[in-house]
């Protein structure tokens, strides 16, 4: 009999524990997802910023050497992440593509121009500073007309401000339920084990005695966890790179450490903060309320 009793009472602990594990990691990981996108929200954002480019369109009568000179401008300049040269013959054949039919054949001659495509550096992708961009530009003798499209840069940019305040105040939201359901799993743990608690205070052990078992379990429950979580998290990443290899910021090492020392952090940081205020709590409690759910 006492076998059996002692065989229930070792399923009982390690169903305990798994199922504190198994609660722990699913929260970790809805907290690991949402440090993904948080630490890649900033470069979601600048890759949508770089791809908005201006035109420079050059006159017709300039020079090797001065446009070599324009060329070496650009290239030290801090907005420009990519300047690209278009010769006439390019830009011909490109819009001959998108038209369908030869202008240049109909026309007699090719009236378009050579240019400079220029991709921004996300900093200077607003309407501001592309106006600062544009009136440096056209002090150059050589160059004819600045184009980007002012609509589309102040749509993006009211867009990128808006979707980051929304995911902001959604992550903020996730988070705080996170937290609260990790306080509360450990918390019942903890409430389980009240009567030993008491137990303890009645043989005479001391605060620190017997609050150091339970915060040493709880934060080596919360460093599995958040194992456990980090591998969930490297198989998401691996399955997002082989099907999505154009999500951004994928393959950044820094980034992933980042993640995983937030998740070990939040695993036992938490776990440890729980357990302690949880025990502090049944230590104070009065022996009838041990009796109240």
């Amino acid at each position: 009999m006492n076998d059996k009793n002692e065989k229930y009472s070792h399923r009982k602990i390690r169903s305990s524990f798994f199922s504190t594990i198994v609660s722990l990691s699913l929260v970790l990981f809805v907290l690991g997802l949402l440090g993904l996108v948080v630490l890649n929200a900033k470069k979601l954002s600048d890759y949508v910023k770089e791809n908005i480019g201006l035109s420079i369109i050059l006159k017709d009568s300039i020079r090797d050497a001065e446009f070599m000179s324009l060329r070496k401008q650009l290239d030290v300049e801090p907005f420009v992440k990519k300047a690209t040269f278009v010769t006439k013959e390019q830009a011909a054949e490109s819009l001959k593509k998108d038209l369908g039919e030869d202008f240049v054949k109909f026309l007699g001659y090719n009236p378009l121009l050579s240019s400079f495509d220029i991709k921004l550096n996300a900093a200077y992708a607003n309407a501001d500073s592309l106006q600062a961009i544009e009136k440096k530009l056209l002090l150059n003798n050589n160059v004819k007309e600045v184009y980007y499209q002012k609509s589309l840069v102040n749509v993006i940019n009211d867009n990128v401000r808006k979707i980051g305040i929304v995911l902001l105040s959604f992550c903020l939201l996730l988070s705080v339920i996170a937290i609260a359901l990790i306080n509360n799993t450990i918390r019942l743990y903890i409430y389980s084990k009240r009567f030993i608690i008491r137990t303890m205070q009645l043989v005479g052990a001391t605060t620190a005695f017997i609050s150091r078992p339970f915060i040493i379990k709880s934060v080596w429950n919360g460093f599995y966890s958040a194992l456990i979580t980090i591998a969930m998290l490297m198989g998401l990443i691996y399955t997002a790179q082989n099907n999505f290899p154009e999500l951004i910021g994928l393959n950044d090492i820094k980034l992933f450490i980042q993640l995983f020392a937030m998740v070990m952090i939040a695993g036992v940081g938490i776990t440890f903060l729980s357990t302690y205020f949880a025990v502090k709590k049944y230590l104070k409690i009065q022996t009838d309320d041990l009796y109240q759910l």
